[in-house]
């Protein structure tokens, strides 16, 4: 079930509004220009940019919105890998200091909103059908909070608090929290990390990065066998993927092994998402990850790990938990708000 947004806005917005949205990330910005009429959504333009390759969110603005005669938007709204405050932000992962008022003199749009890339991403879910989730628990959800963890490049969470009618994004910065061991070999896996973070945080294991981290644990403390194949592949392409991939086709049993226990940190994640929030109306999975290996998430044991906690297993035991397999959902949040937020 697709949860109601913020408002009923979209189903009961008349005329024709048009918008910029835009998903700002450290690896790419994707842009597209939507136009609302009703609750019927038209892309009319859209592209995506190398974000390195530039020197800030503005240049690669006025570089979209040039050259053609594509309707100039009258609001802008992007997704932020990195913690939005007063309408500025820095991302995490690229040097880019990201101003509203400096988007406003480059461009000429007045109305310009910055989001967190996790609160777009839970704005989005307005944007969704069913067909865009998969549901790994199902739980009895009843009405309450839902939160949304993104393991990707780095690891995104968010909530949805629920005011009775509606839910309501809010950003975290929840993936900076300290891992903590549960079992001996997570307390193995800390002692590793620590030698190399110093604080130990959550996207450490439950990140593309943090896959690598899991693979490279697992060779050199547990010393599991490196196949020369798979060494000379992520020679050559990104180690993460090459590692879930070979986990996905079981090729690899130190693969397998890094990803089962990469599946079982975002279930214990969820557990943790789930109690602090009471998310009663669910948790999403969303992000680079989930979607691309949802095989290895519908495995017997991400449920069982999930609802095992100390005291509340009755109540995790309720909470749905669904994977968010559209892509796009960022930017349509960022559409959303555009339109309709704020």
């Amino acid at each position: 079930m697709i949860p109601i947004i913020y408002s009923d806005r979209m189903r009961q917005a008349q005329g024709e509004r048009i918008v910029l949205a835009g998903d700002a990330g450290g690896t790419k910005v994707n842009l597209s220009i939507f136009k609302f009429t009703g609750t019927e959504v038209t892309v009319l333009k859209t592209n995506q940019y190398h974000s390195k390759q530039y020197n800030s969110l503005t240049d690669i603005l006025t570089t979209f919105l040039a050259g053609d005669d594509t309707p100039m938007p009258e609001s802008f709204c992007t997704g932020v890998a990195g913690p939005v405050v007063n309408n500025n932000a820095v991302m995490t992962n690229l040097s880019w200091h990201i101003k509203a008022s400096e988007i406003t003199e480059a461009t000429g749009i007045k109305k310009v909103n910055l989001l967190n890339d996790l609160e777009a991403n839970a704005y989005g879910l307005a944007m969704l059908k069913d067909e865009d989730l998969v549901t790994l628990h199902a739980g009895s959800p009843i009405p309450g909070n839902a939160a949304i963890v993104a393991p990707g490049t780095g690891l995104g969470e968010a909530g949805l608090f629920w005011d009775g009618a509606f839910y309501r994004p809010f950003a975290t910065e929840g993936g900076h929290c300290d891992f903590a061991p549960r079992t001996d070999l997570d307390t193995e896996l800390h002692a590793y990390l620590k030698t190399i973070h110093g604080i130990v945080s959550w996207e450490h294991t439950v990140s593309g990065p943090g896959i690598y981290s899991l693979y490279k644990f697992f060779r050199d403390v547990k010393h599991m066998e490196e196949p020369d194949w798979l060494a000379e592949e992520m020679r050559r392409q990104d180690a993460s993927a090459v590692i879930s991939a070979a986990a996905l086709q079981n090729t690899a049993e130190i693969c397998v092994a890094a990803m089962n226990l990469f599946v079982e940190h975002v279930a214990r994640l969820c557990t943790i998402i789930a109690l602090k929030m009471k998310a009663t109306g669910g948790i999403y999975l969303s992000g680079g990850i989930p979607p691309k290996t949802i095989s290895l998430f519908q495995q017997a044991f991400f449920n069982e790990t999930f609802i095992t906690c100390d005291k509340q297993k009755d109540l995790v035991s309720l909470m749905p938990i669904q994977v968010i397999m559209n892509e796009k959902t960022p930017m349509l949040g960022a559409a959303y708000y555009a339109a309709f937020g704020g």
